[in-house]
């Protein structure tokens, strides 16, 4: 062996991290190896949500989701398909997890975001003030030479542009509420004072996987960039006890003598893999990272390890731009004057639907035979001058300014292909290939049931959920006639998070054989490992917080484990 520690983490996105940082505090050596040049993962692309019911940032607040609702509540979304012990554990240990993290070191400081509810909060534990918990903005240079290693988003913001988790709700209401204007003068400021100051502050999961790694870096957790893993070594009698990870150019045996924990994300950019397991899917419309290719989920195969929900991703509607970027689509799904259509000018869901809901209502639709991927959200032109759509503020015309502002749809979007503008509903369905009668008596019963102030056909707006980014001036905040044209129509494909299917685990993050016997020495975690989620989500940050919690869990049965050891040898 050319080298040799305690514990191997193979991957640096939240789960990876948490992971090394709890293995090295209960004194076993750890080192974290990397595929790509980047650290971060999918976290830093991310929201930086982290779902945790019962967080301390919660319980400082008063507020602590009983717990054994909240173990109801996720056997309700799973349906079946999580074993109790695993969701009792996830339960039972996110809280601890964070503890954990914040006592650890003065880096994590967690907010609880009260108002942001759980995706289902009409459910027997489900809750209106949500269990999303974020970190606030860093400045990057406290990373220093590392700020050129964390991975970037997909799309750059300006410089000087950010949001906390907070104020992104008030920014979309920019023209409702002073505290959406608030918010502007606040981006404003942002742009100025990093010009003048050169603050580079980051939010969300930027923020998030910043945190984490110079906490490493505080404890001298050896982290190796460029080294991605080949395959993993096994004993005699099928244990695990280590990897071959290329480092520099030249493949290194790495001897892990507790065990290795695999946090490498999932497949979500090898296309021929996921065509396999999910046919509808045709194109690379993945916001996952870039590095994310499944090398992990095959490590554990080859050594027996069996998979579960390879079916299966983190569905998010979004927009294609023509140079191929990716937008999600969010808030306007839940803006109150549009509706979404499939290739019949029908609706088929409730539009401010949890966006896992959405994907797999596109998916069945599909199908059908009846065209889904894409759909379209219709919209009229008093909508496009009140709500922020596609990126575009509803401000009047600002030379240079970052992002679209103006009452008039960008040329290039309508020269794209990806929005339509019509001037009747005629036209409007021509344009995007659905029947002009049946776009029309859509449209009138939409308008009807606005009118009365509720959706009889989907009921959008009945949950907390639905309200969130909805507009707050009206009865019902998702639901408001169209008025008069033009009339507008964006194309909608099936974006994901990343793909969710991986290694099938237990309650301790173990990778099991088929036959539930336990691969020794080998743990999964994030999206390498079957989700706790099964085949929804229950929150914002749903797929951060079981990341992290089982990257600590994996951990604490690996500390479990060497402890048992020592005392047996002695």
């Amino acid at each position: 062996m050319n080298h040799t520690v305690d514990v191997l983490v193979v991957g640096s996105g939240g789960g990876g991290m948490t992971a090394a940082l709890t293995a090295h505090a209960s004194g076993l050596n750890t080192l974290v190896v990397e595929k790509s040049r980047y650290f971060g993962g999918s976290t830093a692309l991310s929201g930086g949500g982290i779902w945790v019911p019962g967080a301390p940032a919660q319980r400082r607040e008063g507020y602590e989701p009983p717990r054994d609702g909240v173990v109801e509540y996720l056997q309700r979304i799973t349906d079946g398909l999580v074993s109790d012990a695993r969701i009792r554990q996830y339960v039972d240990s996110a809280p601890q997890m964070m503890a954990f993290l914040e006592q650890l070191s003065p880096r994590f400081e967690f907010v609880w975001k009260p108002g942001y509810a759980d995706y289902y909060p009409e459910l027997p534990g489900g809750s209106e003030l949500g269990s999303t918990i974020n970190v606030p903005p860093i400045d990057l240079r406290e990373l220093a030479d590392d700020e050129q290693n964390l991975l970037q988003p997909l799309a750059l913001a300006p410089k000087g542009i950010w949001l906390g988790p907070k104020e992104l709700r008030s920014f979309y209401q920019v023209r409702q509420s002073w505290a959406g204007k608030t918010v502007l003068a606040r981006l404003v400021w942002r742009m100025i004072r990093a010009r003048m100051f050169g603050d580079r502050i980051a939010a969300i999961g930027q923020s998030l996987a910043a945190r984490l790694r110079l906490a490493m870096k505080d404890r001298d957790i050896p982290l190796w960039l460029d080294s991605p893993m080949t395959q993993l070594l096994t004993d005699h009698d099928g244990s695990v006890i280590g990897a071959v990870v290329v480092k520099d150019g030249r493949p290194q045996q790495i001897h892990a003598r507790r065990g290795v924990i695999l946090a490498t994300g999932g497949f979500d950019h090898d296309l021929a893999w996921r065509k396999e397991h999910q046919p509808v899917v045709d194109h690379d419309w993945s916001f996952g990272n870039p590095a994310a290719t499944g090398d992990g989920i095959r490590a554990g195969q080859q050594v027996g390890g069996a998979t579960d929900l390879l079916d299966e991703a983190w569905w998010f509607p979004a927009i294609q731009w023509p140079d191929g970027r990716l937008q999600f689509m969010l808030n306007e799904r839940m803006m109150p004057a549009q509706f979404i259509v499939n290739g019949a000018g029908r609706r088929f869901i409730n539009e401010a639907a949890p966006y896992m809901d959405f994907g797999h209502a596109m998916l069945e639709g599909q199908k059908t035979g009846v065209t889904h991927i894409p759909c379209w959200l219709i919209t009229d032109h008093r909508s496009w001058n009140r709500y922020v759509v596609a990126g575009h503020l509803p401000l009047p015309k600002i030379p240079g300014a970052p992002v679209p502002t103006g009452r008039k749809l960008p040329k290039a979007w309508l020269s794209s292909g990806v929005v339509k503008a019509a001037d009747s509903w005629d036209e409007l369905a021509a344009k995007i290939g659905v029947p002009a009668d049946q776009l029309r008596n859509t449209a009138t019963r939409f308008n009807q049931l606005a009118r009365n102030g509720h959706d009889d056909d989907f009921n959008r707006g009945d949950s907390v959920y639905d309200n969130y980014y909805g507009d707050p001036t009206l009865p019902n905040p998702n639901m408001y006639p169209l008025g008069k044209p033009p009339y507008y129509a964006f194309q909608v494909i099936l974006g994901d998070l990343g793909t969710s299917g991986g290694l099938r685990t237990d309650e301790c993050a173990r990778v099991l054989r088929a036959d539930d016997t336990v691969v020794d020495g080998l743990y999964a975690v994030g999206n390498t490992a079957s989700p706790v989620m099964g085949r929804s989500y229950a929150g914002a940050g749903a797929t951060i917080g079981p990341a992290m919690t089982f990257g600590y869990v994996a951990a604490k049965h690996l500390v479990s484990q060497s402890s048992s050891l020592i005392g047996g040898n002695q």
